[in-house]
């Protein structure tokens, strides 16, 4: 099946590099293929875009500018907040923390420095900034079930319904 734009269910492996290097940054070779729901937002829209046409079986790389991965990086998403708000942790720069958003959400936050009254962190995710080289490989691509549309969760009970997918069912 050819990969499409939306309602797809595709399985890939990867292998993710800074464009112009070598160094691996994520990948899942020999692991389970990454699966996820084309349309919904699941993985950067750079590579999603890249994805669509692709058959199963077929390899490729696909260059993904920054603006389509992880955004610019922000001069404005550096912070300094009071040093009460890390009582307890032991800071060291360059470690990454996880907190909750204004929203409730999760966030990812850098370390840059700290004194005795505050700490500097960076809000930009990691890979901000950065144009990234993607190695592909379409292991599976098919049609969405109405449930996997409705909940944008791959799988539901037919395919894992023992649990052993780690779906928790």
């Amino acid at each position: 099946m050819t990969v499409r734009d939306k309602n797809c269910v595709v399985g890939i492996e990867y292998e993710v590099k800074e464009a112009g290097t070598n160094e691996v940054l994520d990948s899942n070779k020999g692991a389970q293929p990454l699966e996820f729901i084309m349309g919904t937002g699941q993985i950067i829209s750079g590579l999603e875009k890249g994805l669509v046409g692709m058959s199963t079986d077929e390899s490729g790389d696909i260059m993904v500018k920054a603006e389509d991965a992880y955004g610019e990086y922000s001069d404005d998403a550096i912070q300094t907040l009071p040093r009460e708000q890390f009582e307890g942790i032991d800071l060291k720069e360059g470690m990454v923390l996880y907190g909750q958003g204004q929203n409730g959400e999760t966030v990812q936050v850098t370390v840059k420095s700290f004194s005795n009254e505050s700490v500097v962190v960076d809000f930009n995710h990691p890979l901000a900034g950065k144009d990234l080289m993607f190695s592909v490989k379409v292991i599976s691509a098919r049609e969405a079930t109405d449930e996997e549309i409705a909940t944008g969760v791959v799988g539901g009970d037919e395919h894992c319904g023992d649990g052993s997918c780690g779906c928790g069912h």
